[in-house]
């Protein structure tokens, strides 16, 4: 590899070369060692953004997702495996062959490499593979990491530009940084698992394990992010990912409750539950169920009026029903005006109509009449979605179709992984290959991070943000907290979904109340549009000439309609990257059709493989690819910022939610596809590890996950519980006798409090947490270790709290640096400082009307 300066920095700074000299310089050594021609090579380097990176994965089945996504995204990883090949290719599901079904489709893509920790010779190619690597990729606890057979501080003293990034439970420091963990645990410890569920039961997961899924994701795009600081400073750094931490996202910021004085969100079965008022987002079919956002307020009260009509129109309410206030309709419940037994009622009006209909019915007609409807999907029925067969998103291997690329790049497309490998498949390629430096790493001005104006990685970016609702805004406050310049336009006219979402600050709805909104928003500047007006689309116009990045979250046609479709915008900044996010992208017989994450996630199979075998799907919290999403549309736009970085190319992203949620759905999707087995929902049995589940404590409505999450843990547990005649029960006979084992540990659990049970588990290295809601992670000592809870001025109400980003980095701060704005608060500034308009300009838009 040559030396040499190979980046462009953000904002504007020097391009230090062209694409055509990266081509001839860094990447086409690499392509002509795989003897690829120039044409080839060309159309290599085209195909895949992070084509310069070499990534190591050391991890198992908690972080081989993260290392997925870059090479999906262009960079060449090695699985490095140990002898036997990684834990996760035996972790059940499995295929006929033995394989774990989770394995399958998380390594695809990737070289597999054996290494023995006991052979001098192994060591010494982990290291030197390591010396030419730009990221490392590990999962485990602090004494786990510290057991493997190397030292990951080691490896970066003799690499500089090393990134390495780390998995864990809670993160490689605090209190709990070594606790035993697992799936259900982490997801009882962040907050989800407390409010999915029937009330009359116990919490309850998805049953395909979610956690590491998303902290997988987060690790991908905190890679990026070290990668970016590394443009700027040379320099590598540890990057460290908490899966708790990680998880709270989905909660929709729930978490917040506590801090903003809003009564808590309890579980509540398909929906929502806030204070007194219940939102019911699961609904009956003829043949099945459907989702239902059926929610108030004036971005949604339209739709929710639009479903009532319809619901008359078939017989199935009275005109009072149909005419009720459906935008004020939160507000008279909460007043008392409108009894909330008249609420229930009207609930089951539309649920008596919708029963009479087949899933398939309902959603022609929610198509035609802009309902926010969708059929709640079995994983047999997404392999019919005529929209991911319109846009080609499946990989079909060996006439087996696998979850595809989760969005569509105008100048450098996903790749399409093949198989993963057999263990050591590439091995004598590998050994074979010259040893090689660093990608990407710069000379020219480097610096150290407290030699920086701003050290943070994104620092003098310039972002547009169009964003709505949850999933977009999401996005975009990560950008804001690695330093970006994030200029939020909003109107009055038609107010962002978010500002009506709980929880409110002191439980007052209002445009200003929403501590989700403050969440979501926080460090990004206010900007009101009309962008209804003509001058209103030329001030967003000058905004994109003055931005490195736009994005936008509105259905396919509302940009075009405003004339700020990507065409037309890369006419104004041929460089700019945009992205745009919906539910299911921007083409195909599904993309104009609008909603919240709730909908995607029934479509996708997640409400179906949520619940209890005996009763309706209740599914994940809320919205939930709203969640699951965003991290990996934010690595997929970092890696088009890294590629513009590297070659002054801008580029489009379309983004589908839907596709990306696939692939945490992978498993049980495989397991339809390999076997015709319909993924089902299994309460918080595993298929594989018993005990496991969420267990009763002392107290009102009080609960305790406690997995025996291994033989020792197993013998361990039956100590605990002075039943040591248990002890040499096999896995297979626990599972053949789980009811009676759990009734046995219920009695113990519910005998003491949550955090009593938690800490005698934890004591004897079982895995077990509490179930905590807002309240405890208020209080949880590993997120106040981590300072987690950040408190922001904000304008109107003070002091609020926001929570830090969901990714650490070692050497490079981010983080909030302000409250989100409130309506138009940046107007003027930005106008001013920003674009430059005078007085006099800025006041005959004012005239103009244009800031609504």
């Amino acid at each position: 590899m040559v030396e040499g300066p190979v980046a462009v920095l953000f904002g504007g700074d020097t391009l230090v070369h062209h694409s055509a000299w990266l081509m001839r310089a860094v990447v086409g050594p690499q392509l002509r060692e795989k003897g690829l021609g120039p044409t080839e090579r060309a159309a290599h380097y085209r195909a895949a953004m992070l084509s310069p990176y070499r990534v190591l994965d050391l991890t198992d089945e908690r972080g081989q997702y993260a290392s997925y996504l870059l090479s999906v995204l262009g960079a060449d990883v090695i699985a490095i495996e140990p002898p036997g090949g990684s834990s996760s290719r035996h972790r059940a599901p499995l295929d006929r062959r033995g394989t774990s079904l989770a394995h399958l489709a998380a390594n695809r893509g990737k070289r597999s490499l054996v290494l023995d920790p006991a052979s001098r010779q192994d060591r010494a190619r982990l290291a030197q593979l390591a010396a030419g690597a730009d990221v490392l990729v590990q999962a485990g606890t602090p004494a786990e990491l510290a057991a493997a057979p190397y030292d990951y501080g080691q490896l970066m003293e003799a690499n500089a530009a090393l990134v390495v990034v780390s998995i864990s439970p809670f993160g490689q420091r605090g209190p709990k940084a070594d606790w035993a963990a697992t799936d259900l645990t982490v997801w009882a410890a962040g907050g989800p698992l407390a409010i999915s569920g029937d009330p009359d039961r116990a919490p309850v997961q998805v049953s395909v394990g979610q956690a590491f899924y998303n902290a997988g994701a987060i690790a991908a795009g905190g890679a990026l992010l070290a990668l970016a600081a590394r443009a700027r400073t040379g320099r590598g750094q540890h990057v460290d990912v908490s899966a708790q931490v990680v998880a709270m996202a989905a909660t929709q910021s729930a978490v917040l409750s506590s801090s903003a004085r809003s009564p808590g969100v309890a579980r509540s079965g398909g929906g929502i539950k806030g204070g007194d008022i219940f939102l019911r987002f699961v609904y009956p079919a003829s043949d099945g169920y459907v989702s239902i956002t059926h929610v108030f307020g004036a971005a949604v009260g339209p739709f929710t009026k639009r479903l009532m009509d319809y619901v008359y129109e078939g017989g199935g309410c009275d005109e009072a029903t149909r005419d009720k206030d459906w935008v004020a309709y939160a507000m008279a419940l909460s007043d008392g005006s409108e009894p909330m037994a008249a609420f229930e009622a009207v609930k089951a009006q539309v649920a008596a109509f919708t029963a009479t209909r087949t899933k398939e019915q309902l959603f022609h007609d929610a198509l035609e009449r802009r309902l926010l409807l969708a059929p709640v999907a079995t994983t047999a029925e997404v392999f019919e979605s005529e929209q991911l067969a319109a846009r080609q998103y499946w990989d079909v291997i060996e006439g087996k179709r696998y979850p595809g690329p989760w969005a569509r790049l105008s100048a450098t497309p996903l790749r399409r992984a093949g198989a993963a490998a057999a263990p050591d498949a590439h091995r004598s390629e590998l050994v074979a290959e010259p040893a090689r430096r660093p990608s990407a790493a710069p000379t020219l001005a480097a610096a150290a991070p407290g030699e920086l104006a701003d050290p943070r990685p994104l620092a003098g970016l310039k972002v547009v943000d169009f964003m709505w609702a949850v999933a977009g805004p999401t996005i975009s406050r990560a950008l804001a907290d690695a330093g970006a310049t994030v200029i939020r336009v909003e109107s009055s006219t038609k107010l962002d979904a978010a500002r009506a979402f709980l929880p409110f600050f002191d439980n007052m709805v209002g445009a200003e109340n929403s501590a989700l909104y403050n969440n979501l928003s926080a460090g990004k500047l206010g900007l009101t549009l009309n962008l209804s007006r003509p001058e209103a689309r030329a001030v967003a116009k000058d905004l994109v000439a003055w931005a490195d990045v736009v994005c936008e979250a509105y259905s396919p046609r509302a940009m075009r309609s405003f004339g700020l479709d990507y065409e037309q915008l890369r006419l104004i900044n041929p460089s700019l990257v945009m992205m745009s996010t919906c539910l299911f992208g921007q083409d195909g017989p599904l993309a104009g059709f609008a909603g919240f994450g709730n909908l995607a996630a029934a479509m996708t199979g997640f409400y179906n493989v949520t619940g209890w075998p005996d009763r309706d799907p209740v599914g994940p919290f809320g919205a939930y690819t709203d969640y699951s999403s965003p991290p990996v549309a934010l690595a997929t736009l970092l890696a088009a910022l890294d590629h513009r970085r590297r070659t002054g190319e801008g580029q489009y992203i379309d983004f589908s939610q839907a596709e990306s949620a696939l692939h945490f759905m992978a498993p049980a999707l495989l397991d339809q596809e390999l076997h015709g087995r319909v993924g089902e929902r299994h309460g918080n049995a595993h298929l594989e590890l018993c005990p496991h589940g969420v267990f009763p404590c002392a107290g009102e409505d009080r609960w305790v996950a406690v997995v025996a999450q291994s033989e020792t843990a197993w013998v361990s547990l039956a100590g605990l519980l002075d039943r040591d005649d248990l002890a040499t029960m096999s896995v297979a006979q626990r599972l053949a006798h789980r009811q009676e084992l759990e009734d046995v540990l219920s009695t113990w659990t519910a005998q003491r409090s949550a955090a009593e049970a938690e800490a005698a588990c934890q004591e004897v290295g079982v895995a077990a947490h509490q179930v905590q809601n807002s309240p405890e992670l208020m209080v949880d000592p590993q997120l106040a270790f981590l300072e987690h809870w950040v408190t922001v001025q904000h304008a109107l109400h003070g002091p609020t709290v926001v929570e830090a980003s969901r990714v650490r980095l070692s050497e490079t701060p981010i983080g909030p640096v302000k409250a989100a704005p409130m309506l138009g608060e940046d107007t003027f500034s930005v106008l001013s400082d920003v674009l430059g308009y005078d007085e006099d300009q800025i006041a005959k838009l004012a005239a103009a009307e244009i800031f609504d």
